[in-house]
């Protein structure tokens, strides 16, 4: 199902719980006493920059979810209006510039977060909730794209039809930038 506005509480939850250990959301709010409050910030900003373009999909009202970046992409971030503080957003753009080098110059779709709240993992909603992203790239014949950060998540992805196409560092942190189809 498309998300809605009503889905905003439930899927900014579900994407704090299921990236608390993340090792991205790690790096991006690194302090642990504001971990909370900074991923919430994070998820809420990203839910509502999509959230009018049709591209998040959830399911069971938001207990996974897919948010997409659907061809031309974006505006640029305007995350520093919403209060994010100064260290966070440089880890944010050093993060987004080392992806942005490794997609491709044409018009794709990106994953840019997938969840699934951790009292539901393991049911597949997750695949369930990328499939529209993945099916409108390949009606459209564009490549769909995402990154991760976590070791255990590239096997993962690559079991649901994923491959690696790239991958990068940032300080301590792996990043790799993966395609649907192989």
């Amino acid at each position: 199902m498309v998300a809605t506005a009503a889905h905003r509480a439930r899927v900014v939850e579900t994407i704090v719980a299921a990236f608390h250990d993340d090792p991205a959301f790690r790096y991006f709010f690194a302090e642990p006493d504001r971990f909370d409050a900074q991923a919430t910030l994070f998820a809420g900003y990203l839910f509502d920059r999509r959230v009018d373009n049709g591209t998040i999909w959830v399911v069971d009202g938001g207990s996974a979810v897919a948010m997409w970046a659907g061809p031309p992409g974006e505006p640029p971030d305007a995350l520093a209006a919403h209060g994010m503080p100064a260290d966070v957003l440089e880890r944010l753009d050093a993060y987004d510039k080392a992806v942005h080098d490794l997609l491709p110059p044409v018009p794709h779709w990106y994953l840019g977060v997938l969840a699934t709240h951790p009292d539901h993992a393991g049911r597949r909603w997750g695949r369930l909730a990328m499939a529209d992203g993945v099916r409108l790239a390949a009606e459209q014949s564009l490549p769909a794209l995402l990154e991760t950060t976590n070791p255990r998540n590239v096997g993962i992805y690559e079991r649901a039809g994923w491959s690696t196409v790239g991958e990068v560092r940032v300080g301590d942190l792996r990043i790799w930038v993966m395609r649907a189809g192989r």
